[in-house]
């Protein structure tokens, strides 16, 4: 019994979306066109920047994943993250300030 909730324990952690792997997806996927973080002083102007993204009703968690996983927009590049990306990507934007 005692190896099993280690095991789930172990799981659970290794799951955990990670903000700092995030903010490294972003810095290389995505901040050529959005403002993924404070003091970024270039980004397209037709695009929110992340923290808006993050303060906008329409892209809760499961949204923004599910966006991220099959993205339908023709300007938005299928990046073809895995989800533990995709999860860290999003813990990342969740993570941003207006």
């Amino acid at each position: 019994m005692q190896v099993a909730v280690f095991l789930l324990l172990q799981g659970d952690q290794s799951v955990a979306a990670d903000i700092a792997r995030g903010r490294a997806i972003a810095t290389r996927w995505c901040s050529e066109c959005h403002v993924t973080a404070p003091g970024q002083r270039l980004g397209s102007d037709n695009v929110p920047t992340f923290s808006e993204i993050n303060k906008s009703k329409h892209f809760d968690e499961a949204r923004l994943s599910a966006f991220l996983s099959a993205p339908r927009h023709s300007r938005m590049p299928d990046l073809s993250l895995t989800r533990a990306e995709i999860a860290d990507l999003v813990a990342y934007i969740k993570s941003q300030r207006p």
